[in-house]
């Protein structure tokens, strides 16, 4: 009679303490027939409930048709409200992060240097025994080039440095250096100081970004999608999408940097047309208020374009002088592989197939800044020595993107602080970067508006990435 008695208290206690529980809203509440003890024994049947309707969890992004990345769906999970404000976000990163040393910037810059020219000797002793007009001679200059252009992407990453303010307090050492550096890549100094900044502050905007801005489904006829659909009905599912991701990767990697110079390619649809050699637009833009180049800049474009013109005449004279294989081999070959580099860096450290980008009215500064993405650069190499001659702007950018005041060697301190202080903000992709670009030049063509993000769609292809 004790044991029933105290089996009935157990009973009454364990049914009052599950109705005391709040439901979770994706569960269904099935009340029906169920017993009521007491602990007097008095058992009652509870009438019938009408049964809830599922609902909807609201808190998860509906991933319909999205791949994932090594970020697993988690960047689309981040509500707006979980973003900090700026002077919080700033807040978190210790203050010596912001100091920048002449001498520190200058050591940095020497090693590059040096390293270049070490290379460009090679190549010159090269040149007698290896003649670059010979045809059988051009996998072993294409790979000097890939070596050379590698090493002497250090110096575009203390140039791109000297463009934010970061390099040295001394404005005329840190314009010289940047000016210098980017002329000898073909790059105006100023304009692109310019364009960076305001890639900087609209990144993922779909309207304005300056660089890598998806193109939107249905915003052309055909648009990329649909030529990816064709080739994978012409070719098959896993040849066309391939030859698809071999398309991209070509457009981006070697073709993408001229054309962004030149006519904007990849840039905010409402600049229209920008040249970064002219410094009014090319066509008539969306918002003219938004202009690449507005008031003062258009005098500094032209005189970034003096520094250009003088390394452009020099190269076209040693080709008339040497011909076009030795100018190729030595100085354009390099210069190719130095603006696979960049574009590279840029694209997967904002692009991949579930990061999202926004429009005007979902977009602010520091969703933009805290939507970049960094990758495993030191694992490239058993040493980690690309990440070292490249000043880690690969490993450390997230932090860069927010203030692009910290010099490159306190990034890591910065980057440390942000990862502390917002751990579910800061996003790692530790997807080898071979296995992260091929991933991207098949998954990322259009995107298309769900909620407030806009999302690459890959519905049916999912498995193919």
């Amino acid at each position: 009679m004790k044991l029933s008695i105290a089996f009935a208290v157990l009973a009454s206690t364990c049914t009052v303490r599950a109705f005391q529980q709040p439901a979770s809203p994706t569960r269904k509440i099935t009340s029906l027939n169920t017993i009521a003890l007491n602990p007097f024994g008095n058992n009652k049947v509870a009438p019938p409930q009408p049964e809830e309707p599922e609902k909807k969890d609201e808190s998860s992004f509906d991933m319909t048709g999205i791949a994932v990345s090594g970020l697993n769906g988690k960047v689309l999970q981040v509500k707006p409200e979980d973003f900090p404000e700026q002077m919080a976000l700033r807040a978190v990163i210790p203050n010596d992060c912001f100091e920048i040393d002449t001498a520190t910037s200058l050591g940095y810059l020497s090693v590059s240097v040096v390293g270049t020219a070490i290379c460009s000797a090679i190549g010159v002793a090269m040149l007698g025994f290896l003649p670059p007009e010979n045809v059988f001679t051009w996998p072993i200059w294409t790979a000097y080039s890939a070596v050379t252009g590698t090493v002497a992407m250090g110096l575009w990453v203390l140039a791109h440095e000297c463009g934010h303010g970061a390099f040295s307090k001394n404005k005329t050492i840190q314009d010289t250096v940047g000016y210098v550096l980017h002329s000898l890549f073909l790059v105006p100094y100023y304009s692109w100081q310019r364009s960076h900044a305001v890639h900087h502050r609209y990144t993922n905007h779909m309207e304005l970004g300056e660089t890598h801005v998806p193109e939107a489904v249905g915003s052309t006829s055909e648009g990329s999608i649909g030529i990816r659909s064709k080739l994978m009905e012409t070719f098959g599912r896993t040849a066309g999408i391939r030859m698809w991701g071999v398309l991209q990767g070509f457009l981006h990697l070697v073709v993408g940097w001229p054309a962004y110079l030149l006519i904007g390619a990849t840039g905010g649809p409402d600049r229209g047309l920008t040249n970064h050699y002219w410094p009014d637009p090319l066509t008539e833009p969306n918002q003219p208020k938004k202009e690449l180049f507005p008031g003062k800049w258009k005098e500094k474009v032209f005189k970034s374009d003096i520094g250009v013109a003088f390394v452009a005449a020099s190269a076209i004279a040693w080709a008339a002088c040497n011909g076009i294989p030795q100018m190729m081999a030595l100085y354009g070959g390099p210069l190719i592989v130095v603006n696979a580099w960049l574009v590279l860096y840029t694209w997967l450290q904002h692009t991949d197939v579930d990061v999202p980008h926004f429009s005007d009215e979902d977009h602010n500064f520091v969703k933009g800044a805290l939507h970049t993405i960094d990758r495993p650069y030191d694992k490239l190499d058993p040493f980690g020595a690309i990440n070292f001659l490249h000043h880690n702007i690969g490993t450390t950018h997230v932090a860069h993107h927010f203030d692009s005041s910290i010099p490159h060697y306190n990034a890591q301190k910065a980057t440390d602080a942000i990862k502390e202080a917002y751990p579910d903000l800061y996003f790692y992709d530790p997807t080898p970067i071979p296995e992260a670009v091929w991933r991207i030049c098949k998954g990322c063509s259009s995107v298309e508006k769900r909620d407030d993000k806009w999302v690459w769609n890959n519905e049916g292809v999912e498995d193919l990435l």
